[in-house]
């Protein structure tokens, strides 16, 4: 097997590369150049704007008709935490009892090399008869600003027209074959302040203790579902993360409480929809307050198909598996591509993501670069 069609070398070689957001450290760098020799035609794109990190990125494209097959994922990886709680060297890209260990591993160096091992398996043997392209980021980790979002835009400037796309997320919660998401919940992060006049706790009457309010406050907004769920997504779920007076004695009322939340959702609803919701209720409550939210994604969902039908006959085919199709968990840069064709997810099993002695089985990476393969034997077709 050559360096370029063995995803464990591939993938190894990125490891190595400690791309923690939003440095790149050589990651693209490496695709650039085994792509290049596969003769991709790349961009490299380095997007920025005020307050920001700039943020390397990577497109690259063989043939110029249709279909245009995408692969897309990120190479930035989180933080590993304290390098001495490994078995190896977090950055090494050791392979130990079938298992090779390292940050992104699973999250997603792994499905890179299995991506480029496919392409390179596939060109060996035929020119496509379409397109097949890479959108590579390294801003997946972090804000999420300058990577795959501008890139998008970036395409859309150049004339470029994705048919279909494949992100390599780590979707399987056990065994590889599981599951394919085919959209993802929207993500809503609110700030609630409630103020309140700090005084002595021994004379209550002379202060406004603000705790009281802000528990009726959060009462209000989990006193009930939000909705049941629809066809493609679980019930939305609104979960308190904090709450925060920053009270460090036992004697004095605080002069403000706070809380975060955050609300996973579904199409019953929009980010314009639940800040009027959460308004609402608040204001129901009485007494002062002060909200803030942010979205980092809307919910959406790339209807079952002749695509995802496609890789799910391929998985079952290869694994014996019929995948689940899902929308769980967080958000991804499918959120972005979404908006430029039909886009499903399916990567490694991400039990160990984020986690010490993060580590994908030798046998999954080598069975997700056949399903790969075939995926673009299939939708791509040969010349």
């Amino acid at each position: 097997m050559s360096e370029l069609t063995d995803p464990v070398a591939l993938t190894q070689t990125l490891i190595r590369c400690p791309s923690v957001t939003p440095a790149d450290e050589g990651a693209l760098a490496v695709l650039e150049h085994v792509l290049g020799r596969l003769g991709f035609r790349c961009h490299r794109l380095r997007f920025e704007e005020p307050g920001t990190a700039p943020v390397e990125n990577l497109f690259a494209r063989m043939g110029r008709d249709a279909p245009n097959f995408a692969f897309a994922g990120h190479t930035d990886v989180v933080p590993p935490g304290d390098p001495g709680s490994w078995r190896v060297d977090p950055f090494g890209g050791v392979i130990e009892g079938g298992q090779l260990y390292g940050r992104g591993a699973v999250d997603m160096k792994g499905a890179i090399g299995a991506f480029v091992a496919a392409t390179a398996r596939f060109l060996a043997e035929h020119r496509p008869a379409g397109s097949i392209s890479f959108l590579i980021t390294g801003d997946e980790e972090g804000p999420a600003i300058n990577g795959t979002r501008k890139l998008i835009g970036w395409l859309k400037e150049q004339g470029q027209r994705l048919d279909a796309c494949v992100v390599g997320e780590p979707t399987n919660p056990a065994r590889l074959g599981q599951m394919i998401k085919i959209g993802r919940r929207g993500s809503l992060t609110g700030w609630l302040t409630v103020p309140g006049v700090q005084g002595h706790a021994a004379y209550p009457e002379r202060a406004d203790n603000p705790i009281p309010r802000l528990l009726a406050m959060l009462a209000a907004l989990t006193d009930e579902p939000l909705d049941g769920g629809s066809e493609f997504f679980q019930a939305s779920e609104l979960v308190i993360t904090s709450v925060d007076v920053g009270n460090q004695v036992s004697n004095v009322i605080p002069g403000q409480a706070q809380a975060t939340f955050n609300i996973r959702f579904g199409d019953r609803h929009s980010a314009k929809s639940l800040d009027g919701w959460l308004r609402r209720r608040l204001e129901a409550v009485g007494g002062r307050y002060e909200l803030r939210t942010e979205t980092s994604g809307e919910p959406f969902v790339t209807r079952p198909g002749p695509f995802s039908e496609l890789l799910e006959s391929l998985i079952e085919r290869e694994l014996g598996v019929a995948p689940e199709l899902s929308t769980s968990g967080g958000t991804s840069d499918a959120r972005f591509i979404k908006n430029a064709c039909p886009v499903v997810e399916f990567g490694l099993v991400g039990a160990t993501i984020h986690q010490i002695d993060e580590r994908v089985d030798l046998a999954d990476l080598e069975a997700l670069t056949r399903i790969y393969q075939a995926l673009i034997t299939s939708y791509v077709r040969p010349a």
